[in-house]
């Protein structure tokens, strides 16, 4: 599909892409900046092939990729209206690492964190599990690579721990502290790979995003110190 006039109704929008709704049953996302999908298309293709949970690719052409539209929320929104869950989702999102981290990479992902042969989502938190009638599905694997698993559950505990919230809407501030720590704590408790290695290094790596907040990047290289000061050296 090539990137001509929005075929339908927009229904979101992220930091480099809108989603677009085509019918019922189809979304379509355009980046707004040159971005070539065919490589995200092709690995959401292979992990539904190898039975890990994606939307179903239809087509991918340039800056432009048609998936399933899926049901239910996001399991950040779900927070939000049921925060007393943010331990059962902390182990469902440990459960999502471990079945991706089992899977072997495909030939041509890039390896920002050095030598390994599984699939890292190096997003994969909340915000991107969307809680559905099937069961849980991951989303946006624009930035899909192969390497060692404790790099991906790194960069997860690392984006729990260090955003701005606000989206989460809750009565009392307070209650967002708590539901962090909590999801945060049981995410860590019960994931297979450990991230302590690498947190370092990839708070570091995080830390050059320009969308992050300048509060957010306090908190990275506050982790980062920590995680040098316990003795954990990162491999990369």
């Amino acid at each position: 599909m090539a990137a001509t006039e929005p075929p339908g109704q927009l229904i979101g929008a992220g930091r480099s892409a809108d989603v677009y709704a085509i019918g019922t049953d189809r979304v379509l996302r355009r980046f707004r900046t040159p971005y070539e999908v065919r490589t995200e298309a092709e690995t959401m293709t292979y992990l539904a092939q190898a039975g890990f949970p994606v939307p179903k690719v239809y087509d991918a052409d340039g800056r432009d990729l048609v998936m399933e539209r899926l049901d239910g929320r996001e399991m950040l929104a779900e927070l939000g209206s049921k925060p007393w869950l943010a331990r059962r989702y902390g182990r469902l999102l440990a459960s999502l690492h471990d079945r991706l981290h089992e899977i072997r990479a495909p030939a041509g992902l890039p390896t920002p964190f050095g030598p390994g042969d599984r699939v890292l989502h190096l997003d994969l938190h909340p915000g991107n599990v969307m809680l559905t009638a099937r069961g849980p599905v991951v989303i946006d694997w624009t930035n899909a690579s192969a390497g060692p698993p404790g790099a991906d559950v790194a960069m997860a505990y690392l984006i729990m721990a260090s955003s701005d919230v606000g989206e989460i809407s809750m009565p009392l501030r307070p209650a967002v502290k708590t539901v962090r720590a909590a999801l945060v704590g049981q995410f860590r408790a019960v994931v297979s790979d450990d991230p302590g290695p690498y947190i370092a290094s990839v708070a570091r790596v995080r830390m050059s995003d320009r969308n992050i907040r300048p509060a957010e990047v306090k908190r990275l290289m506050q982790l980062a110190e920590q995680a040098e000061r316990s003795g954990s050296v990162s491999p990369a």
